[in-house]
């Protein structure tokens, strides 16, 4: 290997595997992981078909054990990345006295513990190396915790949190740390299938994402991100 690996840690079909496609164009071994067999196949396909190289990996976010493990393996197979993504989530609407105890847990752990381990696997190699990139995707509601999107927010702000505070702590070793709020619903095969009659000038292009997160990787140290926000442009704000 060329030493060039990035892990996607939430690699389904929309954002995680567009991700995926954009990084191996430049010539990045791809280390995917996501909890869906299914999608992590179609993902690892869609790279290796382009000719570039992929391995697929089941990951549970919500399992620090689970995520040690598939980095082990990517860290094995691949070598130790030198991007890390961390794109899962996962979303529960309901009110404070509607969401059992287990719910908001779980939501955190998708939304922010994850991402925590995720790092927590990347960063000494990155530090050795003396470089390296972290993006966590967040959404609106890392800004605004809505009625009934307590689930949600909580663990988003959370995410945010980490962000800055990994920036500040690893930016000054050359990791670059980034944030990048998704305000607006993703045009994945989940929501054309849902609103097949949607306009698609409404949603955010996952290959538009993906695009700004390579540039995002590739960004002078002189001027570094570390958040900003995306949204398709009739998106209110």
């Amino acid at each position: 290997m060329n030493g060039k690996v990035a892990a996607v840690l939430g690699a389904g079909p929309g954002l995680g595997a567009a991700v995926a496609r954009r990084f191996a164009r430049e010539g990045f071994a791809v280390g995917l992981m996501a909890r869906g067999e299914e999608s992590l196949a179609a993902a690892r396909e869609e790279v290796e078909d382009s000719g570039g190289t992929a391995l697929a990996v089941t990951a549970d976010a919500t399992d620090a054990a689970s995520v040690a493990s598939a980095f082990d393996r990517v860290q094995e197979e691949l070598g130790e990345p030198e991007v890390f993504v961390y794109n899962a989530g996962a979303f529960q609407m309901g009110g404070i006295l509607e969401l059992s105890p287990e719910q908001f847990d779980d939501c955190f752990r998708a939304n922010c513990s994850g991402a925590f381990y995720g790092a927590q696997q990347v960063l000494p190699a990155m530090v050795e190396r003396g470089r390296g990139t972290i993006i966590l995707t967040g959404a609106t509601a890392a800004l605004r915790g809505s009625a009934r999107f307590a689930a949600l927010a909580t663990g988003k702000f959370g995410l945010r949190a980490l962000a800055q505070s990994t920036a500040r702590e690893f930016g000054p070793q050359g990791i670059h740390v980034a944030h990048v709020i998704i305000d607006g619903q993703i045009n994945t095969p989940r929501l054309r299938e849902d609103q097949p009659d949607r306009e698609e000038s409404t949603t955010l292009s996952p290959e538009a994402i993906a695009e700004t997160y390579w540039q995002l990787h590739a960004q002078d140290p002189t001027a570094w991100t570390l958040e900003l926000d995306l949204r398709p442009a009739p998106e209110s704000f």
